[in-house]
């Protein structure tokens, strides 16, 4: 009698935890999503389509199942692909982008960002011009619009602080100004920022984090802060300001640094996006190599990726998440 008293006591005692979690939406599985052309899904970005009333992720194609070329030559050569989804849980292939800029089969398109500005579609999109075995080639931030989310209008080329940038982020500042946070490469890969009165002629501006190396800057506004998150390799790195120009990093340890016990989450997590929803609650959308792992001998398990969500917490002023809990997507706009 008293065993079984001492274990009732002991299943009271979680139910605070378990009550903590908030299952109101859809399961998301685990993968989140593989690409089913070369099954190297990166950089995640997810918006609303207006017109088609569903969800789309665009993101980063790597080649993974090539095995023979060597080297970095994998990464190179792919277009944008896309994702969609009626709930942002459930996710299944819609197609390429049709993006006219340098169509031929050696161009390379990354981390695209898209946002939507009155009725309008922009895209600020890395461009790598070729196939390349190293990283040490051009690469630059290309601006294209849309009224639909498929085809894409190639507008111009920025002009940054260098022609080795990465991975831009747009958001709008209180003032009506835009902000651009990308990854200078050649500045230890600090993040550096660029704005812009009209999404269209962009002024350079100065560095914005440069405490470690990083890539993939999110910048997002949530219980009543800014954050900015971005890839350390090590983990998510997590910063917060007042006003977007002076950042402090959380200190502790960085999201997703410890591999998950999920399927195909047994990795650390990569670039990212946030999506926070109308209801308050916010979603981490990343990318993980799953089968990068010591023990792993086989190229193409080494270099396929795949994409996961998980929710964000929020306590005591820092940002967590608990990639092993159950993800119950409910996106509202």
């Amino acid at each position: 009698m008293k065993k079984h008293f001492l274990l009732l006591i002991g299943l009271l005692s979680l139910l605070p935890v378990f009550a903590q979690q908030n299952t109101t939406g859809k399961p998301a599985p685990k993968p989140l999503y593989r690409d089913p052309v070369y099954d190297g899904a990166a950089d995640p970005t997810v918006i609303w389509n207006s017109l088609e009333k569903k969800w789309f992720m665009f993101y980063t194609n790597r080649r993974a199942t090539d095995t023979v070329t060597g080297s970095v030559a994998w990464v190179h050569g792919t277009k944008i692909d896309i994702a969609e989804s009626v709930d942002g849980a459930n996710w299944k292939y819609k197609g390429t982008a049709d993006i006219n800029y340098q169509t031929n089969e050696g161009a390379t398109y990354w981390a695209p960002e898209v946002i939507e500005h009155k009725g309008i579609y922009h895209m600020y999109l890395t461009y790598v011009p070729g196939v390349f075995t190293d990283w040490k080639h051009p690469r630059n931030v290309i601006h294209l619009t849309s009224k639909n989310l498929i085809k894409w209008k190639y507008e111009s080329t920025l002009k940054l602080v260098t022609d080795k940038v990465i991975d831009a982020c747009v958001v709008q500042m209180p003032n009506g100004v835009w902000r651009m946070w990308y990854n200078n490469e050649t500045d230890h890969k600090s993040v550096y920022y660029a704005f812009s009165a009209d999404l269209y002629n962009w002024t350079d501006g100065q560095k914005a984090v440069f405490d470690q190396p990083g890539e993939g800057p999110k910048v997002f506004k949530w219980k009543g802060k800014y954050w900015m998150i971005t890839d350390v390799w090590q983990g998510l790195a997590v910063y917060s300001s007042d006003d977007m120009d002076t950042w402090t990093r959380q200190p502790g340890d960085n999201l997703l640094a410890l591999p998950g016990n999920g399927p195909d989450d047994g990795t650390e997590g990569g670039h990212c996006d946030v999506i926070v929803s109308a209801n308050g609650r916010a979603y981490l959308y990343y990318f993980l190599h799953p089968g990068n792992t010591p023990k792993q001998s086989s190229i193409y398990q080494k270099q396929r990726s795949c994409l996961q969500v998980t929710e964000l917490e929020y306590k005591d002023g820092k940002v967590t998440c608990n990639r092993d809990n159950p993800t119950y997507v409910d996106l509202k706009r």
